[in-house]
């Protein structure tokens, strides 16, 4: 005669089941948190070199993780956010989708990256620009179903353009509901689509309703590599440019100093803004970098309207700083040469 299970033993039976599952069942929501600060030194070379110089310089990141019923409730955790679907997707409709943006986001910003740096250092270099690439259409765009993420835009009304600075101040010089001719490829074939341009929420300028970013290729005389691994996104430009410029130069600028630092980067210098910069700062405190360059970015006066609480990335980041208790030195840079020149006076 078989013994009968109590039903307390059952109770924790069920009770380690729940458990169990809340840590496996996905949520539609993600946990963003502080990620890691990675040394540059290991992932790029300079006319086949490694920087041996002391010191270092650390791009930052974010961790991404989908949440489960338990781990969701880490978003109450200091530096964690929980985001929805939506908000961390945005216009992408899958994970594939969303990685294969983030790794061209990338791409993109290694390219601008080792642009500016060869420029700033006098070096050779040959940059193609192939158009715009676009990242999202907007759902209140008017060429929403008829441009896709991942068409690059070679010309607007016949136009053709040298950057994406001057793809949007054409656009910028147009009216709203005007019809524009957009020239794309797509799976190695050419074509044109005419809609009318809608008027941006933000900024009350037309625009096409789609973000962009630039579509080029680089070759340089000096052989430069840039091993991106796992890590996505733009915000890894500034710092990129920073360590290939370093090396080109042979100037040993960190003196020693640990560097860590975000933005993404124009080819003019220009420093963007970028987002979680406060779980970055917390991630380069726990690396030990004592110096941190943070985007002094100027928010558009509409912008600020609209969002009255919004301050600049160097702002946040001080805040964050602060609230860590880091003797980490928090540096506002608004271009490539803001940077420069702070570490020519370092000792």
């Amino acid at each position: 005669m078989k013994k009968r299970k109590s039903p307390k033993r059952i109770g924790w039976i069920i009770a380690l089941l729940l458990v169990a599952l809340g840590f496996v069942v996905p949520l539609p929501y993600y946990i963003e948190a502080p990620g890691s600060a990675v040394h540059l030194s290991d992932l790029i070379k300079v006319d086949d070199q490694k920087d041996m110089n002391k010191g270092s310089y650390m791009l930052t990141t974010v961790s991404i993780r989908q949440a489960t019923p338990l781990t969701y409730l880490m978003r109450y955790l200091p530096y964690h956010e929980g985001l929805t679907q939506d908000e961390l997707f945005g216009t992408t409709t899958s994970n594939e989708e969303y990685n294969n943006l983030q790794k061209y986001y990338m791409d993109s910003s290694i390219n601008a990256a080792i642009e500016l740096a060869y420029k700033t250092a006098h070096k050779p270099y040959t940059l193609t620009y192939k158009g715009i690439y676009i990242m999202s259409v907007l759902p209140n765009s008017n060429f929403e179903g008829k441009l896709k993420i991942g068409d690059t835009v070679s010309a607007l009304d016949g136009k053709t353009f040298e950057s994406s600075d001057q793809f949007m101040d054409y656009v910028k010089q147009q009216k709203v509901g005007q019809k524009l001719t957009v020239t794309y490829q797509r799976d190695g074939k050419t074509d044109t689509v005419t809609a009318p341009l809608t008027e941006m929420k933000e900024t009350k300028l037309p625009g096409l309703g789609i973000s962009l970013v630039e579509h080029t290729t680089i070759e340089t005389e000096i052989p430069v590599t840039v091993k991106s691994d796992q890590i996505g996104g733009p915000s890894a430009g500034f710092m990129f440019a920073l360590q290939i410029y370093t090396q080109l130069t042979g100037n040993d600028l960190r003196k020693g100093h640990e560097i860590a630092g975000t933005g993404t980067i124009s080819s003019d210098g220009t420093i963007g803004r970028i987002g979680g910069i406060e779980k970055k700062v917390v991630a380069a405190s726990k690396e030990g970098a004592t110096i941190f360059f943070a985007p002094d970015d100027t928010i558009d006066p509409i912008i600020q309207k609209n969002y009255p609480n919004l301050q600049s990335n160097y702002k946040e980041a001080v805040a964050a700083a602060n609230k860590l208790e880091t003797k980490m030195t928090v540096v506002p840079v608004k271009n490539f040469q803001d940077a420069i020149d702070y570490l020519k006076k370092l000792n």
